[in-house]
């Protein structure tokens, strides 16, 4: 399995990650069985924002072992009340909730404490002066959390807390379909069954949400990579095709400063699937072909960094290069740690040859032979 560097955080977590909201549709016996099993896999990273007893029973007694070696991203204001989960910040439930997340889950620290589920910009800017993030700052303080995270499925809410200065990693939904969705506070549009035929390309919210977490080191942990299983099935999918688990999660980790897929696990059989990207071919990981061949939404002219361009006979990682201009012109002035990724590259757009073998191959039509030139206008390399 391999591991990333979760951005500022300095964590190494696995690709593959465990989203954990699953658990509680089984037997105890055989949940708890469900995550040694994954983490005898490799699988390190597993997130919880279930506020139900069941589930955080099931994820203490399945880390119990070997606690040390797991990174739990635990949520804070994800509370059980009357039966049913709840989101809040009013402290009287708040502080003992994750003080029952601490005691089921038997440990004495959360890695990542989680700022829960923040959709609304509104309701961001409300927590900034608040009871509840003073909580979660000295939970910081003490050592209890590790590290502060939030979670959100609107770019723009993500946006500001990548730039709030205290925020060190974010959960965020991620997948080609979703990727082409504009900013919401309506969490059912995200998941709405069908899509606007119109749409085209990556949504420019979502590219910059990108492009500030790469330049700021905030690192982003995946969730509904698979968009609720809907594009695994070509009558639901916007795509009018059916993507394969391992080209889900190939798209999600060549995302821009992503460093873990959640994935949400009913059996070991679904465990193997997901861990076989570790040792998948580039033909299986291949989702550009699929989307650029499919009836509907078109990523035409722009690099989705699939790799399809290679081999390029200078050895340029032409992938790599086109993730870093683009995040560069998204600006008047190109970042400095965006530069100094792009020098750190063994070979620039310099190197270039204009042959163009790799636009015959690119399935999206791009003129890579002219962003090269570009590229290296920019970067003076």
């Amino acid at each position: 399995m391999k591991k990333r560097k979760l951005g500022m955080t300095g964590l190494m977590v696995s690709e593959i990650g465990f989203g954990g909201e699953w658990l509680e549709r089984h037997p105890e016996k055989e949940s708890i069985e469900l995550i040694k099993y994954a983490s005898s896999k490799g699988i390190n990273i597993l997130d919880c924002w279930m506020g139900d007893p069941k589930s955080r029973n099931i994820i203490g007694e399945g880390i119990k072992d070997n606690r040390s070696e797991w990174f739990i991203q635990g949520h804070i204001g994800s509370i059980w009340k009357d039966g049913q989960y709840n989101k809040t910040r009013e402290m009287a439930y708040v502080r003992p909730a994750f003080e029952d997340l601490l005691e089921r889950l038997k440990t004495d620290y959360i890695d990542l404490g989680m700022i829960h589920f923040v959709d609304s910009e509104n309701e961001w800017d409300q927590i900034q002066s608040s009871d509840y993030l003073n909580y979660i700052m000295e939970l910081k303080k003490s050592g209890v959390v590790r590290h502060i995270g939030i979670s959100s499925h609107n770019p723009k809410v993500a946006v500001k807390a990548a730039l709030s200065g205290y925020v060190e990693m974010i959960l965020f939904s991620i997948n080609p379909a979703f990727d082409m969705l504009p900013a919401s506070e309506d969490i059912n549009t995200l998941f709405a069954e069908n899509f606007d035929n119109s749409l085209r390309g990556i949504d420019p919210d979502r590219a910059l949400l990108y492009k500030i977490c790469e330049e700021k080191d905030v690192g982003i942990t995946v969730m509904k990579g698979f968009a609720g299983g809907r594009l695994f099935d070509e009558k639901r999918s916007p795509f009018g095709v059916s993507l394969t688990v391992t080209q889900c999660i190939h798209y999600a980790l060549t995302r821009p400063a992503v460093s873990s897929i959640l994935c949400g696990f009913d059996t070991k059989e679904q465990v193997d699937e997901a861990v076989k990207y570790e040792t998948a071919s580039e033909e299986e990981k291949d989702f550009a072909s699929v989307i650029a061949s499919a009836p509907l939404h078109s990523y035409k002219g722009q690099c989705t960094y699939c790799g399809h361009c290679k081999p390029c006979p200078a050895d340029i990682d032409i992938a790599m290069v086109n993730k870093y201009y683009d995040l560069a012109t998204m600006q008047s002035e190109v970042p400095a740690t965006i530069r100094s990724h792009y020098e750190l590259l063994e070979h620039h757009a310099s190197e270039c040859t204009a042959c163009k073998g790799c636009e015959s191959r690119c399935p999206f039509g791009v003129g890579v032979s002219d962003k090269m030139k570009r590229t290296a206008e920019l970067f003076g390399v």
